[in-house]
């Protein structure tokens, strides 16, 4: 059996999505930018796109602008939002994704601003108060936190958030990467100024996103070249992967409450099982179904003397997932997350996240070939390093 449990780093692609794309490769290849008829039907096609996504999000089409990835969204909207708009100041934590703190910290040594970091507790969850006490103690300030956590899917109440930036006049972006197309967006009510998606999250095409940008706010491109994006984004528009997006999105509103039932369930189970086979099994993050993205499962296993072959032998035995440690030196290569939390670093850390693909059949697998990971003997691998019997 071959298991993937990785669908936090990317999920497969759904075949009605598949089928779509498709159909757009086969009969719309003119330029969205050409006045002719070819161009024209692509020109439609990327539009209604335009119309679906914001029907769903409950937002005007003028406020979605199409992008390459959710890297692109978030680089857009910090550089852009904070540049343009004369921002000094910057507020984050140190769980948010590469693409926000790097081009945070980017920015910060190049003088454009001085950036500030949320506490956060062992479990992730943001200190509200301090960030309160930020917002009251600096400029008008640019905030940038993730609605849940990639590595251990802890939730942010951004809801709370998006009213305390209203409170302190604060520019407001969300990275909603992992949420996406996992819980109702209601972005007429949500109080936020940038919001990000990466289609291949949600059963969608890689190389396809979006950044909404709340029609408050102005910001002038962050890529040149051309008129395209209604002169917010410069190249030639990715139409079937604009296409795929949509039909992703609509099936994910379409079955969302059904699938969230049914993953959660996965995940519950999951932990079940991991607590009855794997003594000392601990979990980082929050595992509370209202705390915790339930796509994502962040599992911290026992010392043991194969931590640093653990993936490699899930792997061998079929079973794709991501993991990590916390750093334990300044010069490791480790989870920033886990450290930040305070992650053991003696303790090997696998995320496991699911999606509506995967069966109750395929944790049974996962757990047992984990049991027998923890139990079994040790023999060296070619590197001398200990790999375990399966």
């Amino acid at each position: 059996m071959r298991v993937y449990l990785d669908n936090a780093a990317t999920t497969p692609l759904d075949a009605e999505v598949m089928s779509v794309m498709y159909n757009v490769m086969e009969s719309h290849f003119g330029n969205p930018s050409s006045i002719h008829a070819y161009g024209r039907e692509s020109r439609a096609l990327v539009e209604k796109s335009r119309k679906t996504i914001a029907n769903l999000l409950h937002t005007s089409p003028a406020e979605i602008f199409f992008t390459s990835s959710g890297t692109e969204a978030d680089n857009t909207a910090i550089r852009c939002g904070i540049i343009d708009n004369n921002i000094t100041h910057a507020i984050t934590t140190p769980l948010e994704h590469h693409a926000v703190i790097h081009t945070l910290e980017a920015m910060e040594k190049a003088g454009n601003i001085k950036l500030s970091f949320v506490n956060v507790d062992s479990k992730g969850n943001l200190d509200y108060a301090h960030l309160e006490k930020l917002l009251q103690d600096n400029e008008r300030s640019f905030v940038s936190l993730m609605h849940a956590n990639n590595e251990i899917g802890t939730l942010t109440d951004i809801e709370r958030v998006g009213d305390l930036c209203e409170q302190y006049n604060a520019i407001f972006h969300c990275d909603t990467v992992q949420t996406m197309g996992h819980y109702p967006h209601d972005l007429g009510k949500l109080k936020v100024h940038f919001l990000v998606c990466a289609a291949h999250k949600f059963h969608g095409p890689k190389g396809v996103g979006f950044l909404h940008i709340n029609h408050k706010i102005k910001i002038k491109p962050f890529i040149y070249g051309g008129s395209q994006e209604r002169n917010m984004r410069g190249g030639t528009e990715n139409v079937y992967g604009i296409a795929g997006l949509a039909k992703a999105l609509e099936l994910a509103y379409a079955d969302m409450g059904q699938h969230q039932t049914y993953i959660q369930g996965l995940k519950s189970y999951m932990i079940e099982q991991l607590k009855e086979n794997i003594p000392g099994v601990l979990f980082n993050g929050e595992i509370a179904e209202d705390k915790s993205l339930y796509t994502v499962l962040n599992v911290s296993f026992p010392e043991t003397d194969i931590a640093d072959m653990l993936l490699f032998n899930l792997d061998i035995a079929g079973i794709a997932v991501s993991g990590g440690s916390a750093c334990s030196s300044g010069t490791d290569i480790g989870s920033h997350v886990l450290t930040a939390i305070g992650a053991s670093a003696t303790r090997p850390s696998v995320r496991f996240s699911f999606s509506k693909y995967n069966t109750k059949e395929e944790i049974d697998f996962v757990v047992n070939k984990l049991r027998e990971l923890f139990t079994s003997p040790t023999q060296p691998s070619p590197e001398g390093r200990a790999i375990k019997s399966l």
